[in-house]
């Protein structure tokens, strides 16, 4: 059966459901609202996570408001195609552990899904009610709910079909690709450089956000299937390609993420206390830095800037205020509609204090007689013409440039893949970004055995569209090895 063919049980169901209520009465339920911390509580706590998850009440009525649309549009907006209309009318009748059941079907890591994904961008966007000018179905909220309330069914270990593939990396897409190839009967074997298991889901989120027991909690249910995992293993340096060659794996994919910092190359930068996100939210959320019993340093500014206007960004400004800062800025050249962040994020740092000084570009950072940044420099800019992404593009006000206080500036305008791999990899072709060169379709690479996907491939994207190059790469590579 498709995964999004209805079964006649569910058939009977929605029948039952349209005597119950009618598509109008359905149409008529407000969305749910996802119950919060309050903002001055939460600033104060680096691991207390703001959304608190809906009731089951609450989740039992959200899904009531699916209309059951005969040519579902939701799924195709969602990167690793899930079965969106089955989950949820689970959780209307009831039936969490079969919810979750469906998820897992497709999906590796629905709790972190539920809670990380840009659903607004793609599931949500695609919902039949924004045709009725109405909010949609809050998808992202009911896949939370089921991810966490569903009783975890019995992992099922496949048979073991002979043949062994590693993955390099254990972020989102190390872990889906891991997902799927277990499912088919594939020894997995996960090579991690860091000493936790996760990846950015680790080190780049932070806790408030998506907590580390949520994550745990996937990776064990991959482990109980079967996946193997080795930490402290930096591909390129403690395994060579050689030795890698030599275990016997029948395929590669290499999903080791974008963690090499860009800066803007303006003046100032190399000043004390001028840091990139990628070192600052590390610092805090893995090697769990301003902890107590932790002796990670960390500096906690006072009068911090970040610039940058996505989901780093607000994560960093969101971290430094429960680091303590007094005053958070974040600094972004376009206007607050442009900015990539997604809404909630934004709507959160806002409740927190955090200040948006949008349309503003920094051009210089300013240091004291110690050396440390003291002050930026902030040019004002207007927006002009659209650019080739479709967005206007930002142009300098002449004479417009005001000069700010500050303790501390975290750079968060994007990242690059860290070049060891690509580099000790013989006869791998690499882009000019420095990304590996992959097929579109199959994500393999110019080594026949070699796949790649996520932020190695695309220079930096969401936890989802990572998810989907992992499921991606694995059909490819299990066709690829069935048809040997």
């Amino acid at each position: 059966m498709n995964k999004n063919t209805i079964s006649p049980r569910d058939a009977e169901w929605r029948e039952e459901l349209r005597k119950q209520h009618t598509a109008r009465e359905r149409g008529m339920i407000p969305r749910v609202e996802m119950p919060e911390l309050p903002a001055d509580y939460r600033v104060t706590t680096l691991t207390e996570e703001v959304n608190q998850g809906l009731s089951r009440e609450m989740a039992v009525l959200e899904a009531t408001r699916c209309l059951d649309c005969p040519d579902p549009q939701c799924v195709t907006g969602c990167p690793v195609g899930i079965n969106i209309p089955g989950f949820i009318k689970n959780i209307q009748r009831g039936e969490t552990g079969q919810a979750l059941q469906v998820l897992r079907e497709t999906s590796a890591l629905p709790a972190v899904c539920g809670r990380v994904c840009p659903q607004e961008k793609q599931c949500e966007s695609k919902c039949i009610y924004h045709k009725m000018k109405k909010e949609p179905v809050a998808i992202g909220y009911l896949e939370r709910f089921a991810a966490d309330n569903g009783e975890v069914p019995t992992e099922k270990i496949m048979a073991s079909n002979g043949k062994r593939v590693a993955v390099v990396g254990s972020g989102p897409a190390g872990l889906s690709f891991a997902g799927a190839m277990i499912a088919n009967g594939y020894d997995v074997t996960v090579f991690e450089a860091l000493h936790e298991i996760g990846g950015v889901l680790k080190y780049g989120i932070p806790e408030f956000r998506l907590p580390n027991e949520v994550v745990d909690k996937e990776i064990e249910a991959l482990r109980r299937q079967g996946v193997k995992f080795e930490k402290d293993t930096v591909i390129g340096k403690t395994l060579t390609q050689r030795d890698i060659d030599a275990m016997g794996f029948s395929g590669v994919f290499v999903a080791s993420g974008a963690g090499l910092p860009r800066f803007m190359g303006i003046p100032g930068e190399n000043l004390i206390n001028v840091v990139s996100s990628n070192e600052y939210l590390t610092r805090i959320n893995l090697m769990h830095a301003g902890t107590a019993g932790y002796a990670t340093p960390v500096f906690r500014g006072k009068k911090v800037a970040i610039i940058g206007g996505g989901n780093t960004a607000m994560d960093s400004c969101r971290t430094a205020r429960r680091m303590g800062a007094e005053r958070t800025m974040v600094v972004y050249r376009r206007s607050e509609a442009e900015m990539p962040a997604r809404v909630e994020e934004v709507k959160h740092a806002r409740e927190e204090g955090v200040e948006f000084l949008t349309l503003h570009n920094p051009v210089e950072y300013l240091g004291d007689e110690r050396g440390r940044v003291r002050a930026m420099r902030l040019q004002k800019m207007e927006l002009g013409e659209a650019d080739a992404s479709g967005r206007r593009s930002p142009v300098a006000i002449p004479g417009a440039i005001e000069e700010i206080e500050v303790d501390m500036v975290i750079v968060s305008v994007g990242v690059s893949p860290n070049p060891l791999i690509p580099n000790n990899f013989e006869g791998l072709d690499v882009t000019s970004r420095g990304t590996i060169a992959a097929n579109a379709e199959t994500l393999q690479s110019s080594i026949a055995h070699l796949y790649a996907g996520g932020d190695i491939v695309r220079g930096g994207a969401t936890v989802i569209l990572a998810m989907g190059d992992g499921r991606r790469a694995a059909e490819a590579m299990h066709m690829a090895i069935q048809n040997k």
